[in-house]
Parts: structure tokens; sequence; C-alpha cells
């Protein structure tokens, strides 16, 4: 310890980084050195997860004791995981974000249990920081956003199933966050927001998930610099959509269930990676002409026909892969409508297929047939199934044997 002891301050300090909050402060009694370095520690985290009623009351007088003395000018991180209890209460939260605020936190994450309250935790300098880069904010929080919003510094911004006070709150937020890059929204399916906007012309990454049966009633977004989309809509409702196209996508994640996705899929055309699964087929007239990686989920009645469309849309592709999304099922047979011309990229790109979850029936068979009997670049095709499907030999038999077009092409079963 004393060969420790006689380290720079400044280096101690940075190894107390890696220590929770209150072990942090248990070294101040280990010698006279130690007493106050502590105070200075940049990184504050507190957790009443599991704990009891009398670790909470503990936890309570911990903070209250020790974060008045805290000295560092700067807060890198704050994390808060509470739960809404006899000692955990709103005003309590405000003062403890307050507190970081105004010694130019860095980074918030504040996941605060309060279901079913909706409780406003959030001290109202938090919305005109000046420091703030990464704010997350997850669990029933109420965004109660105020006339005066000004986040110059934030670019990450995490929602996760927090409520909102009204249909503004989340588009006055965002219009005020001049260089934000990422933005993850997940909607919680108690909320009364129906009308989202999401419109950051800095943006380059956008998650929004949208819950099963939520009933939205319009999606506006506009993100002309985004690089990387994933969204999830699972709603019946015939709302308006108008999303923008963004010439810089690189990868998307598109798993939706509403009836006109023209505008959706008119914006995701410069796609280069994509994922996707559809309730309905779009419209023809779109190209891809980027897109070099397909994978689509094939749980749907219209997987077939939205394949045949996607093939015959990206001319460049180069790998295609069949599976499920997670917590999708497929519960029926493939009815496989081969294209009346064979796709260019199957002439001329494609050069992986790779099929999960294979079962052998009619409709599967035909497809897998008609593309090694089609793709004549393929390099590689992999078939995964389930044993208790289709015995391996006979998998082989009916995949293997039938001619190819690609004589090189490497064929694996798993």
């Amino acid at each position: 310890m004393d060969k420790i002891s006689r380290l720079p301050d400044e280096l101690l300090v940075k190894v107390l980084t890696f220590l929770p909050t209150k072990e942090a402060v248990s070294t101040s009694i280990l010698s006279k050195r130690w007493e106050h370095l502590w105070m200075w520690v940049p990184k504050l985290e507190y957790d009443d997860q599991h704990y009891s009623e009398s670790d909470r009351k503990k936890l309570w007088c911990f903070i209250v004791r020790t974060l008045p003395l805290h000295k560092a000018h700067v807060i890198e991180s704050l994390r808060l995981k509470l739960s809404n209890s006899r000692y955990f209460k709103p005003p309590l939260i405000k003062w403890i974000v307050a507190n970081a605020v105004s010694r130019n936190v860095r980074e918030l994450d504040i996941s605060y249990s309060s279901y079913p309250e909706k409780l406003n935790i959030l001290p109202s300098n938090l919305y005109t920081s000046k420091s703030l880069v990464i704010l997350k904010l997850s669990d029933w929080i109420l965004l109660a956003v105020p006339p005066m919003v000004c986040l110059p510094s934030l670019k990450t911004l995490q929602l996760q199933q927090v409520a909102y006070f009204n249909e503004e709150s989340l588009q006055r937020l965002l219009s005020n966050c001049p260089v934000l890059e990422e933005l993850m929204v997940d909607i919680w399916e108690g909320d009364n927001t129906r009308k989202f906007t999401i419109i950051v012309p800095s943006l380059q990454r956008l998650s929004l998930h949208i819950p099963f049966d939520y009933g939205i009633d319009g999606l506006v977004i506009k993100t002309p610099s985004l690089k990387y989309f994933k969204l999830r809509v699972h709603s019946s409702n015939n709302h308006y959509c108008l999303v923008e196209h963004m010439p810089n996508l690189i990868e998307a994640y598109i798993d939706v269930e509403f009836p006109n996705i023209k505008s959706l899929i008119g914006s995701i055309t410069s796609v280069k990676r994509l994922k996707i699964c559809s309730e309905v087929l779009y419209d023809e007239g779109f190209i891809f002409s980027q897109l070099e990686h397909l994978k689509l989920c094939r749980c749907k009645d219209c997987t077939s026909n939205l394949l045949v469309r996607l093939l015959k849309d990206s001319p460049n592709l180069r790998v295609l892969y069949l599976y499920e999304m997670i917590d999708h099922y497929y519960c029926g047979i493939i009815p496989w409508n081969p294209p009346s011309t064979v796709p260019t990229c199957m002439l001329s790109s494609l050069q992986s297929f790779n099929w999960s979850a294979y079962s052998g029936v009619p409709g599967e068979r035909d497809l897998a047939i008609y593309m090694l009997k089609n793709a004549s670049h393929l390099k590689t095709a992999t078939i995964w199934s389930e044993e208790c499907d289709i015995p391996e030999l006979e998998m082989l038999k009916e995949l293997a044997f039938p001619s190819r077009a690609s004589t090189t092409c490497e064929f694996m079963f798993d």
C-alpha cells in the first residue's frame, strides 16, 4: 500500500474510477493520503436493484452525506438505477441530477422504476446543459420538455420506454440537439403518443421501436445523414408514413407491419446491407443499386413474392440469406412462384446463398433448386436444417445432385 500511496494524485484518482462509488469512498479510511481522493473521482454510480428496504436506507444516507462533498469540476458519467421508494422520491433524484449537471456532466444514464406512475425526475437545468454528450433514460420517466431547450453537445440519446408529456415533447427535444448523431427510441406500450416526428439533419444512427398493435397515427422521419437505420413498427392502423430519402445509408433493419410501405422503401434504396421483414409487398419502380447483402425474414405469407421483387431490384446483390428474425415464427409453406426471367444479380453478382431452418417442404425445395440452377456465379450455398425436419442424405440428393449453374459452388449442410 505504501508504494501505491506514493503515486501522483491524478493516477490514484484514475485507479479509483474503476471501483464502484461506495468502494471508492471507503478508501478514505486507508490513510491520511487517501482521505479526500475519492472526492475527485469523475464517475458516480448509484444502484439499488435487489436491495432490501434497510439497504436502500443506507444507500440514501450515503448519497446525501457524500455527494455534497464531491469536488470534481467535471463529472464524466453519472449512472442511476433506482426505484421509486420511500427513500428515492423524485425530489432526491432531481437533486442528484441537478448536482451533476451543475458540474458539467458528460454522460447521464438514468433508470428510475416507478410504474405505473409517470414521474418527472429531471431538473430543468438538464435541458440546457452545454456539456452533456450522452443521455440515456429508461423505465417510465416522464419526459416533460420545457419551452427552453438547448443541448449543443448532445451526440447520443436513448429513450427506452419513457413516458412523454405530450406529442410535442420528443420533437421539441430533438429539434434542439444540433449535433445529435445517435438516437434510440423504444416506445412503451402504455404511452399515449400517437404521432412521431423525427427531423434531425445530423443523425447517423436511428433505432425506433413501436410495439405490436400500438395504434400509431403518423410517422415522419427526415434524417438525410443517416447511415444505420433500425425500424420496428407493428401497427394495423392505416396511418400516414413519410420517410425521406437517406442517400448515405449503409445498413438497415426493417421489421414492419403496416399497410403502405412505399415511402419507407423509397427512403432506403441506397442501402448496402438490408435485413427486412414486411407484411406487404412494396410497389414496383424501386432499384437497390448499391445493395450487396440481403437477409430476408421468411415468416410472412408474401415472402416468396418479396424475394422475387428484391432479386429483380438488386442488380449487384452478392449475399442472400433466408432466416427468421428474433421472435418471428415461420408457420407455413413458402409457395414458390419463380420470376419469368432470371434476375440480373443471379447471372452476374450473387456469390453466397444461405438458408437457416430449412425444412425441405415442396415450396422450399423448389426455391432452393431454382437458386442453385440459376445463380451462375455462386461460390457457396449453405443450408441449415433441424435434424428432425429432413435427413442430411435426403437433402443432399434433392439439392446437390440436380444440375447447378455454377460448377465451382461449394455446397454445405449444417
